[in-house]
């Protein structure tokens, strides 16, 4: 599902890439891969990613599915908020939930406070991450947490 979140990211961003020294050179940026053979793949992916999910129970089916909502919002957050690394992180960490639910059939806590403590790290990855495309970032108007702490994060 991770790849297909990626893809996705890819199609919205690609006019944004195009304008990113790191990102330009990715397939759909640069028009090695067209925007219908990205989606045509994201369907391939997802069909998997489905016949694999429905192997688990129906409380971990329906985290995944859930899942497709932060997947696919995550790419609009940079248009949106200083916090997009936040959604990154609420995001990319929602298999924890997954994980435990596929095992115990059920939520506790424990998860819980892996999962917070997982946002927080891809928070603070992120986030220095995000440091080598400020300048692009700040020229073409996204925002991310790398600009809102720019003078404060090394």
């Amino acid at each position: 599902m991770r790849s297909a979140g990626c893809i996705f990211n890819d199609i919205v961003d690609r006019d944004l890439d195009k304008k990113v020294q790191r990102t330009r050179e990715r397939p759909i940026a640069s028009g090695k891969i067209s925007v219908s053979e990205a989606f045509m793949y994201i369907a391939f992916l997802c069909l998997i990613s489905l016949l694999i999910l429905f192997q688990f129970n129906s409380l971990t089916i329906i985290l995944g599915i859930s899942s497709l909502a932060l997947a696919f919002a995550y790419p609009f957050m940079k248009r949106i908020t200083y916090w997009p690394q936040l959604f990154l992180g609420l995001t990319f960490n929602w298999g924890i939930i997954m994980g435990w639910t596929s095992i115990t059939n059920s939520i506790s806590i424990e998860p819980i406070i892996l999962y917070l403590s997982a946002i927080f790290w891809t928070l603070g990855y992120d986030t220095i991450y995000g440091l080598q495309d400020i300048h692009d970032d700040e020229i073409i108007g996204v925002k991310s947490t790398s600009i809102k702490f720019k003078n404060n994060v090394k």
